[in-house]
């Protein structure tokens, strides 16, 4: 038996969820993929898939013996990178997370140029706002926006991203443009909340240099970015987003930033990375690429002036 393989084949189980979507995924027969896993049970003397009609899961013991594939994996993966061309050209499978707006407005567009770069990069992208957990699902990057919690992962700050709080106008023409925190009372707000918490995120305002939360009443809380800009788009309420985010409905009018002598601090936006992938090729140009292309945009992302 194969340790490796084993170890790559059943990593690929967890991570497609099925024995036959994993021997697509690795280009083997059904067979030798199952015939696999079961020399690899026997040998390590102790079950790691529970297998049903509809899904395969792992039991705790496979749960465990998957982290450490990961960590090995990726270790025997970094050593051959060093003592290879790789180095110069890296090759394999990178797994990205991206935050939603700002994969599909600034990094999916210009991700042609990087792949003319690095031919030999497969990208695999997914797409939204909710926390991931890189180790558990085999994440090598990801791109997100708001302070960092995560202190067991590495942070690469590419930009800061200029926030306005502001409203369409048929909201406005109901209730009013506020003119003090005072008047925040009697309006409402398109609430965010955090996905792995629940919680409404409060808005907040710089007042004389100190920084003041507040939270605000809601008809709609979202936890999604370009749902949040469609429900204030939509006259739900007041919002706090990145100036970026609205600039076209700005310009055309159909939006307008309020209170922007209090603007909320600027919106850090980070990659992040497991330790264990700190030293990976294919992380490290593409973190390299992605910082220089939010250099590009940074005008556009600081905004206009007050």
């Amino acid at each position: 038996m194969d340790k490796f393989q084993a170890m790559q084949i059943f990593v690929s189980i967890v991570e497609q969820g099925s024995f036959s979507r994993a021997a697509e995924h690795l280009q083997m027969p059904r067979a030798s993929v199952t015939l696999s896993i079961k020399q690899l049970e026997a040998h390590l003397g102790t079950r790691l898939l529970q297998r049903t009609t509809r899904q395969v899961s792992t039991t705790a013991d496979g749960d465990a013996y998957y982290q450490r594939c990961l960590r090995l994996l990726a270790d025997l993966e970094e050593t051959e990178s060093a003592f290879s061309h790789s180095l110069i050209n890296p090759r394999g499978k990178l797994r990205l997370n991206l935050q939603g707006s700002m994969g599909k407005s600034f990094v999916i567009p210009a991700l042609p140029e990087f792949s003319t770069r690095y031919p030999l990069i497969e990208l695999e992208i997914g797409m939204g706002d909710r926390l991931v957990d890189l180790v558990r699902e085999g994440i090598d990057c990801v791109l997100r926006g708001g302070e960092l919690r995560d202190s067991s992962m590495i942070a690469r700050r590419v930009a800061n991203m200029m926030q306005i709080t502001c409203a369409s106008t048929s909201y406005l023409e109901r209730f009013g443009v506020p003119q003090n925190l005072a008047d925040l009372k009697q309006h409402l707000a398109v609430n965010y909340f955090a996905s792995h918490t629940g919680r409404n995120m409060d808005f907040e305002f710089m007042v004389d240099g100190k920084l003041q939360l507040l939270p605000m009443k809601s008809l709609v809380a979202v936890n999604d970015a370009d749902a949040y800009a469609a429900s204030a788009a939509a006259g739900y309420g007041l919002v706090q987003l990145p100036h970026f985010h609205v600039a076209a409905q700005l310009a055309a009018g159909t939006m307008h930033e309020v209170l922007a002598d209090m603007r909320p601090p600027p919106m850090p936006l980070s990659l992040l990375y497991p330790h264990h992938r700190q030293l990976s090729p294919r992380v490290r140009v593409f973190v390299e690429w992605l910082s220089a292309l939010m250099e590009k945009h940074a005008a556009l992302f600081s905004g206009p002036p007050v």
